[in-house]
């Protein structure tokens, strides 16, 4: 056989030589597009605008071409954090072919289960049960305060107490987010701890109306809220197709913490005197923060860095009125928390032991109202889901007016606590639906939490300044006309989103 004959002829090398040039660019523009589609989609509550520096991230976008075609590649490290925690960097790249990014946050590497993605929903379970759990405690506290150590305090001035650490809840959680994007997760847990902890100290030695609203609204306020952004943030780099269960299940936290604390308050303030009742409150929080600290690690750093304000977000009508209709709810959804022990009490509806156990009845009914609607939003989608329990909520509110024994208050109790805990575990996958720029989702996610807090902090003194001058049946009304409106500003939004299309997923 001629050996000149089998030798390509310059054209034909020439040819060869272009088509492996074509398919190893191909190969590569594939695998960048891709890394950039997953490093945005990852970018979940944490609002992008500038990537990190992260050199694996740049080496993996900088040689495309040093990763063969199937090529086997391991190499699963840490960084340190700013504030000396370590992050998993998922650098492990198993069987890498075209079309497979490359990614410290590779959707793809998401656990989406197993102990230690689990172990996260029982740390953030805890983080609720000592941020939204202590504020829904806050009725046993404004109870106790109208006839205790804050008796010579109108009902309006107690319930700023309470106001102030909803306020600082949602506030500050929504502006911590940055810090979290920045690394310092350690940091956020330990200062939230140490605040809600010595907080409640501190608040033990309260005699005044100053004392008490700076250690009990401020300082525990400000802990809950850094506490908030690692609770709700950690669990999306541990869950993808179970994310709603994992929120829901950690959610729940917050309705038991409700359920507990009251109890804990009512049974031992009595025996041991409100110091003592209250150090042993700030004993559980410390027992169960303790937890939440020694289990949580995160995974992943988020994808960029978060943009503080996304202006344009008010220009779009969907996103637009379920702010605003967020602000009307919790401006009277929380009414009945702070108020239904002293309506009970108040008319004779309940002996006043019963009375007390009103706040954890409505707080255990939240515990499903926080699981049962997530679970069924995956199918329906969370606009669908919000709507119809936030205008069932204001009607529930309404209700109250005519109630006057003992087991329709009980009923009302159990209604309420269930179509309300929606309002509060949904509200940031509706954020998530309304955000056609995943990058931006954090974000939104702030600036619509921060004008709804301003709603929480207002809502309840109002409501104190209608109790002094006209009685508990307009506070019913107040809380009950602004949930309807915040329902009926949500199904605007649902409008603007979809169209007159009552079937479709939104």
């Amino acid at each position: 056989m001629d050996k000149h004959a089998q030798q390509p002829t310059p054209s034909q090398r020439t040819s060869t030589k272009e088509e492996y040039e074509d398919h190893d660019s191909s190969v590569s523009s594939t695998t960048a597009d891709v890394e950039k589609e997953i490093i945005a989609a990852n970018a979940l509550n944490e609002g992008a605008t500038q990537p990190y520096d992260d050199p694996n991230v740049a080496e993996a976008q900088a040689q495309p071409h040093g990763i063969g075609h199937g090529e086997e590649v391991d190499g699963v490290g840490s960084q340190q954090f700013a504030d000396g925690g370590e992050v998993e960097k998922q650098v492990t790249r198993r069987s890498i072919r075209p079309g497979k990014a490359v990614s410290v946050n590779n959707v793809a590497a998401i656990p989406n289960g197993g102990t230690k993605a689990w172990l996260q929903v029982l740390g953030a379970f805890f983080l609720f049960f000592n941020s939204w759990g202590i504020i829904n405690t806050f009725g046993a506290y404004q109870t106790y305060y109208q006839s205790g150590i804050l008796a010579s305090s109108s009902p309006s001035d107690i319930s700023w107490i309470g106001s102030v650490q909803a306020f600082l809840l949602m506030l500050v959680g929504a502006l911590t987010g940055p810090i979290y994007d920045a690394g310092y997760f350690r940091a956020l847990l330990s200062v939230g701890s140490f605040a809600v902890v010595f907080g409640f100290m501190m608040l033990s030695l309260a005699t005044t109306y100053w004392q008490v609203i700076l250690a009990q609204g401020i300082c525990v306020g400000l802990g809950a809220g850094c506490l908030f952004v690692p609770s709700v943030a950690i669990l999306s780099t541990y869950f993808s197709t179970k994310i709603a269960t994992a929120m829901g299940l950690a959610a729940a936290g917050s309705s038991l913490g409700g359920v507990i604390y009251p109890i804990v308050f009512y049974r031992l303030e009595p025996r041991i005197g409100f110091p003592w009742a209250t150090r042993v409150i700030g004993f559980i929080a410390l027992a169960t923060l303790i937890v939440a600290n020694s289990v949580m690690r995160v995974r992943v750093l988020p994808a960029a860095r978060r943009a503080v304000f996304d202006l344009k977000a008010f220009t779009e009508l969907p996103y637009l009125s379920f702010v605003l209709g967020g602000f009307l709810a919790f401006m009277g959804l929380y009414a009945p928390f702070f108020y239904i022990e002293s309506y009970g009490i108040t008319y004779n509806i309940t002996s006043e032991s019963l009375g007390f156990y009103t706040l954890s009845i409505i707080n255990s009914a939240s515990v499903f109202g926080r699981i049962v609607p997530n679970l069924i939003a995956d199918r329906t989608g969370p606009l669908n889901m919000i709507i119809p329990c936030c205008i069932i909520s204001g009607i529930i509110a309404l209700c109250l007016i005519p109630v006057r024994s003992e087991a329709a208050l009980i009923v009302e109790c159990i209604l309420y606590g269930f179509f309300s805990g929606a309002l509060v575990s949904l509200p940031p996958t509706v954020f998530v639906s309304l955000s056609p720029n995943r990058g931006l989702i954090g974000t939104r996610m702030g600036q619509g939490f921060s004008i709804i807090s301003i709603g929480l902090l207002l809502g309840t003194p109002i409501c104190g300044w209608i109790l002094d001058g006209s009685g508990f049946t307009d506070v019913w009304v107040f809380a009950g006309v602004l949930v309807l409106g915040g329902g009926s500003l949500m199904s605007l939004s649902r409008f603007f989103k979809a169209g007159p299309k009552f079937v479709q997923r939104v």
